[in-house]
């Protein structure tokens, strides 16, 4: 029972990834560093597995390159020791508020020198009581242009006492907007193109100009919701029939 219910009720608890590198590569224009290897196709991420990240990388003559990354999906705090417990947080730190993101112990240093996008085909979310449809009632949403959603993320790099370094990132939400707030009280944060450059840029340090960055006004342009079955509770399901749509009864229709 544990296994069926970890997790998936959290903003943002799951998502899908499907796209291979080359890909990712060219939608986030990457020329810097890559991964030795892809991480193996998921359609329901959870919580401490690999995911990737887009991130800034060495800057040349011309232009700031920026590196695709494979990452943990959980940020470790910087002030753990413990490589047992350091893992075990990771959980509770899958997503960062943007409201108080700069100021969080576990956020506040990344946030100011170490953003990323993270790449998704689509997350997952649960109803809450605060809309028309079931509480619970699971949706999968997906870029209305078929491309990868560029969400905003923080990274970190966290050494273990033996010596392991183990990379880390979190999802930054906010306030749930329009019609996605009929769903959930929380979305993530989608970072438009003309952003990305501010966003990744390290020496970009101006809290209040990357708080504004973090908006985003109208999701229902950016995201379709459609409801899918509760089978994507269990982080032992895969698969691209989770992201299947399926017919809710009359009083829950989508909007």
């Amino acid at each position: 029972m544990a296994l069926f219910y970890a997790y998936p009720f959290l903003m943002c608890g799951r998502y899908a990834q499907s796209a291979d590198m080359r890909e990712l590569m060219e939608q986030f224009e990457v020329t810097g560093n890559s991964p030795a290897k892809s991480i193996p196709v998921n359609w329901n991420i959870a919580p401490t597995n690999p995911i990737y990240i887009v991130r800034a990388g060495s800057k040349d003559v011309s232009q700031a390159k920026r590196d695709l990354a494979t990452v943990s999906w959980g940020m470790i705090a910087p002030w753990l020791h413990d490589i047992a417990e350091a893992k075990a947080s990771q959980s509770r730190a899958i997503n960062a508020r943007s409201e108080s993101v700069h100021e969080k112990p576990t956020f506040r240093e990344a946030f100011l020198s170490r953003r990323c996008l993270i790449p998704a085909d689509g997350y997952y979310e649960w109803a809450t009581a605060l809309g028309q449809y079931r509480p619970k009632q699971a949706f999968y949403l997906s870029a209305r242009d078929g491309k990868q959603l560029p969400i905003a993320g923080i990274w970190s790099s966290w050494r273990a006492p033996t010596g392991e370094v183990v990379e880390s990132a979190s999802i930054i939400t906010q306030e749930a907007q329009g019609e996605l707030a009929k769903i959930h009280s929380r979305m993530p944060v989608f970072m438009p193109r003309d952003r990305w450059d501010a966003w990744l840029d390290s020496e970009n340090k101006e809290i209040e100009a990357l708080r504004n960055l973090m908006v985003s006004t109208s999701p229902e342009s950016v995201v379709v919701p459609r409801p899918v079955s509760s089978a994507v509770n269990s982080v032992a399901n895969n698969g691209p029939g989770l992201t299947q749509q399926i017919e809710l009864g009359e009083p829950e229709t989508l909007f």
